[in-house]
């Protein structure tokens, strides 16, 4: 999986007016109720000294609904983790927990991805 790469300009490259000053203001996705949502479960070992963690990626909507959900996950799971770049990251093999817990809060189309 690769990671996507932020940038600051948002694809401007260079301007000769000496007052110009760059604003961007970006604007809040909107979360999709549960039952709309897409989410993708999937063991992952890359770039991880061969230790297993539970990705959960799919998720549309805002980075603080995100962020709830992966602390929901991780205190019903009883591990760590952390949320970053779109994906809720959940320390060791937690897949089969996770598809239970996300189908139990309402996320219907939760599917198991990869071995």
């Amino acid at each position: 999986m690769s990671k996507k790469k932020k940038r600051d300009n948002f694809g401007f490259v260079f301007s000769t007016d000496d007052d110009f000053e760059f604003n961007y203001e970006q604007e809040e996705q909107e979360t999709l109720p549960p039952g709309e949502q897409r989410l993708y479960v999937l063991i992952d070992r890359k770039k991880r000294k061969g230790k297993e963690v539970t990705l959960v990626t799919g998720f549309v909507g805002s980075e603080d609904d995100m962020k709830a959900l992966g602390k929901h996950l991780k205190s019903k799971c009883g591990v760590g983790g952390s949320v970053k770049d779109g994906e809720i990251i959940i320390q060791g093999n937690k897949r089969d927990k996770i598809v239970e817990l996300l189908l139990a809060d309402g996320y219907k189309q939760t599917k198991k991805s990869g071995g």
